[in-house]
Formats: C-alpha cells, sequence, structure tokens
C-alpha cells in the first residue's frame, strides 16, 4: 500500500507540473541539477496545481447540478455497471465528493502536521449549497498549505502512523485529490461540461 501510494504521488506530482506549466505559459523554472528543494516548497507546488484544477472544476458545475450523481440508467442496457457505494446508498453526488475532498484535505493536514483545523470538519458532509460547499473546499486547501508549511528536510520522513509519513501523507493528500478530480470530470462531461483546465486556451 504504501509502495502503491508513492508511485501514485510522483505520477500525480509530474503531472501537477506539467498542467501548471502549461495553463500559466510560464516556463518551468530553472534549476540546477543536484539542487536541494525544501520539501515544503516542493510539496506546496503540487498542491497548488492540484487546487487550481479542482476549485475551477468546482465551480464549473451549476450550482442545480450539485446533486447529479451517475446512474446505470444512463448506460447502455447490456453495459455492466455497478453503482453501489459500501453503504448501499449508490455513489456519491457531485456535490457531496467535492465535501468529502474537503473533509480529506482536512484529515490529511492535521494528521501530517499536528494542525488542529478550525472548521467543523464533520459538518462538511452535511453541506447541500454549492457556495457553501465550494467555500469550503477553498478553507481546506488553506490549511493543507498550512499544513505543509511544516515540513521541513529535517521531518519530512519521520514516522507519523506505521511506515507513514509527513512526506507521504502530504503526497497522499496530493494523489487522493487527483483520484477525485478524475471522476468529477466525469460527472462535468456527462452534463456536457467541459472541465476548466481541459479547455483549449
Amino acid at each position: 500500500m504504501f509502495k502503491r501510494m508513492m508511485m501514485v504521488w510522483m505520477l500525480a506530482a509530474c503531472c501537477a507540473t506539467t498542467v501548471m506549466a502549461q495553463q500559466t505559459g510560464a516556463a518551468t523554472p530553472k534549476v540546477a541539477p543536484g539542487t536541494m528543494i525544501e520539501p515544503a516548497k516542493s510539496f506546496d507546488t503540487a498542491l497548488s496545481a492540484l487546487e487550481e484544477q479542482f476549485m475551477g472544476l468546482a465551480k464549473a458545475m451549476p450550482a442545480d447540478k450539485y446533486n447529479f450523481a451517475p446512474s446505470a440508467a444512463i448506460f447502455a442496457s447490456s453495459q455492466k455497471t455497478d453503482y453501489l457505494s459500501p453503504d448501499n446508498k449508490g455513489v456519491r453526488t457531485f456535490g457531496q465528493m467535492v465535501a468529502h475532498v474537503a473533509q480529506a484535505n482536512y484529515f490529511y493536514g492535521g494528521l501530517l502536521s499536528g494542525l488542529k483545523p478550525e472548521a467543523d470538519v464533520k459538518a462538511i458532509g452535511a453541506l447541500k449549497e454549492k457556495d457553501q460547499i465550494v467555500a469550503a473546499l477553498e478553507k481546506s486547501f488553506a490549511f493543507v498549505h498550512q499544513a505543509i508549511g511544516t515540513l521541513t528536510a529535517a521531518n519530512a520522513f519521520e514516522s507519523v502512523r506505521g511506515p507513514q509519513t509527513r512526506a507521504s501523507l502530504t503526497a497522499g493528500v496530493i494523489a487522493h485529490g487527483f483520484d477525485h478530480y478524475g471522476q468529477l470530470a466525469e460527472y462535468l462531461r456527462m452534463n456536457g461540461i467541459i472541465p476548466p483546465a481541459s479547455e483549449k486556451k
């Protein structure tokens, strides 16, 4: 599991850096090979790429579609589909999944840094309105930026829980966000909306 998470992180970081450079039109800063980069700065760059894409996606879905969730009915009858979650109530709606990412941001951020969120994290799961969910997501990213700011070369690979270190948990929050980004991009496309990060500039 640990090795898999690290592989996902490396792929996510690679993609994030490339996409961010393409979107901003900026060239990748020239850094001499062998230059030591502080963990906080390196991870924060990847988080910023995720944040830009995820916030754009969350804002792109119309408020009246925040309760949208795919169902077997939208696929061909011959196509095998399984849309039951572990609680057997179906998959999360768009809004529920965005809220889940906000909650996970607080969970990972708190775990990797020891910081305590000021937000009522449990209450985020009950939010229904787009504006409330987007605001909660934005605040959760600010919290993760703060949490990543606590990383140093000296503590990045300290064990926090079993083999999980501050660095691997930081990788985990970014990989988790990109995982759900991919799912929600499909939710947008099912509603005829192109994710902002995929639009031609």
